[in-house]
């Protein structure tokens, strides 16, 4: 099955010793397909998803917010995911016709 929209996300993960911090961004996409959005770890069936919000956080990037069934997922973007919502949105649409 084709992808819709994809959203590029990344993940940052910190690592503590008792002589330094270490930063590693690992960037990852989410895909939205007319069922489903999958991401590295997760699937979500579109049935389970409520609704996507982003909150900006200063000049650049912010939080993404995955509104499901089992709870709310936060994701940590770049750039504005509006048209990712607004595919999102057609697709649930459609769904319900």
């Amino acid at each position: 099955m084709d992808s819709i929209a994809v959203l590029p996300y990344y993940r940052v993960q910190r690592e503590v010793t008792a002589l330094s911090q270490e930063i590693e961004m690992n960037a990852r996409t989410m895909t939205l397909y007319s069922d489903r959005i999958v991401t590295k770890y997760r699937e979500f069936m579109i049935t389970e998803v409520f609704d996507m919000s982003f909150r900006r956080m200063g000049q650049e990037g912010g939080f993404f917010y995955l509104h499901t069934s089992t709870g709310v997922y936060p994701y940590m973007v770049e750039i504005d995911p509006k048209p990712f919502i607004q595919t999102f949105h057609q697709v649930a649409i459609g769904r319900l016709k």
